[in-house]
């Protein structure tokens, strides 16, 4: 993958009529890919190396973003969402990379303010489940 700009990562979710509605003024956005290794060394393992099995590991996703109020549309999905306690399809798209797609639960919903600067939110999701990649 060549150098992308940050900007052109985008995170959308499902409306509930099957439609993706791109999550509007996010600065920042981080996902993370993360798998639980399962030792199963013993004994007689090769030079007391670790040995992992393979394939039997817990897979997450999880992923954060931190921006401003933009949109109203998407502002209201997304706190409907959380105060509803849904798991939601999510997109996570990566220009020149692919498209992740896939169950997930909005596990923090933050409002930040200071005195002299506009209202801010952070946004954490944590995947529920299996996650489907295309590449682009």
């Amino acid at each position: 993958m060549t150098a992308q700009k940050g900007k052109d990562l985008l995170l959308k979710v499902d409306n509930g009529a099957g439609v993706f509605v791109t999550v509007v003024g996010l600065r920042t956005r981080r996902l993370a890919l993360n798998a639980d290794a399962v030792d199963i060394t013993h004994a007689e393992s090769l030079g007391r190396w670790r040995e992992l099995l393979a394939g039997a590991g817990v897979r997450r996703a999880s992923l954060a973003g931190t921006g401003l109020f933009k949109d109203e549309q998407s502002d209201a999905l997304v706190r409907q969402i959380f105060f509803d306690g849904l798991i939601s399809n999510w997109q996570i798209i990566i220009p020149s990379f692919g498209l992740i797609q896939g169950a997930f639960q909005i596990s923090s919903l933050d409002y930040r303010a200071e005195h002299n600067t506009e209202v801010t939110f952070e946004l954490a999701l944590e995947s529920a489940g299996a996650l489907m990649f295309s590449a682009t």
